[in-house]
């Protein structure tokens, strides 16, 4: 009797394995998508370095959302479809569909590489942000690359392929389509005016917009920006702005958080948190955000820049963001 050939134990146990890791990216995709949805915050641990950013920031600034929707729902989905075509053999019973199991096995196996390809690239080109523009620590998106990279590996090496030029082949392109993609997704953020390492504010999302307080800050104040708004509270140089106003919102996000709490801000709209519509009036204020410097006004959105140069500012000016284009 001729011994059956061995079959290695990553044929056998790979498509169960990168099941195994698709599920749990999909439970961490998943946890990301609801609590962005939800409007909460995620847990993040707490870095021990004050400049350093946080997953808070990473998953609030822009490359977080893609086509308006949260970076993470289309993550949940690719992990969805890695479950599909990892585990969708087995449904087969091989002693009455052997030839139609074979054939499943075959393409399934084609999707999967297609798609631990496409998601390895994607995850490749989101480490290169996160370390070399946000400049930022995140534990889950750095958990969900490697799960990517696993779902290659073992997709790869996991079964025997006819024919190795496939791979490459397959790979090579799906690879390039997808890196070709994911530049023009990001190209906005990617515009040479804000070639000096500014990434532009986050837009504003509607959905989320808190009744007679606005839109939440997302972005986190540097020392500059810090620095300029106590600058500009020192000086009593006040913003006259309303709730409702999307302009007002990107003003704010420019300084961030924490650097907003220290300016002069005049809520102009009578149903805004302590909002004085007589101050904006006495003013003279016609649109929104509109500055009061040594008593001129200055309507529209400012870069920190030119509120420096207005207030004759002179600390700090490595500023972290810049406003987005029209």
């Amino acid at each position: 009797m001729r011994r059956k050939r061995s079959i290695p134990w990553i044929h056998r146990y790979s498509r169960l394995i990168i099941g195994a890791i698709a599920t749990m990216g999909a439970v961490l995709t998943a946890y990301l998508t609801i609590t962005k949805l939800a409007g909460g915050e995620v847990g993040c641990a707490v870095n021990a370095s004050a400049t350093e950013g946080s997953c808070t920031d990473v998953l609030s600034s822009p490359y977080a959302t893609v086509f308006g929707q949260p970076l993470s729902l289309f993550g949940l989905l690719a992990y969805l479809a890695m479950i599909v075509f990892a585990l969708s053999p087995y449904i087969i019973n091989p002693e009455n569909n052997r030839d139609l199991r074979n054939k499943l096995d075959h393409w399934t196996g084609l999707f999967l590489l297609i798609g631990s390809t496409a998601m390895m690239v994607f995850s490749g080109y989101l480490m290169y942000v996160l370390f070399g523009k946000i400049q930022a620590v995140c534990y889950y998106c750095i958990g969900s690359a490697l799960f990517s990279l696993s779902l290659f590996l073992l997709t790869v090496f996991g079964r025997e392929w006819e024919d190795s030029g496939q791979i490459v082949f397959t790979s090579v392109i799906v690879a390039f389509i997808t890196f070709m993609g994911t530049l023009g997704i990001y190209s906005p953020l990617n515009d040479p005016a804000f070639a000096d390492g500014k990434i532009p504010v986050p837009p504003h999302r509607p959905s989320e917009m808190i009744p007679g307080k606005g839109w939440k800050i997302p972005t986190k104040s540097g020392e500059g920006e810090i620095a300029l708004a106590q600058h500009l509270s020192e000086n009593e140089i006040k913003m006259y702005g309303a709730y409702w106003c999307p302009h007002c919102y990107e003003q704010k996000a420019l300084f961030g958080k924490e650097a907003f709490a220290e300016v002069n801000y005049i809520e102009c709209e009578a149903d805004g948190e302590n909002a004085q519509p007589q101050a904006c009036q006495a003013a003279g204020v016609r649109s929104y955000p509109s500055w009061e410097i040594d008593g001129q006004l200055q309507p529209g959105r400012l870069s920190l820049e030119e509120l420096a140069e207005l207030s004759n500012y002179e600390g700090s000016t490595e500023f972290q963001y810049a406003l987005p284009t029209r």
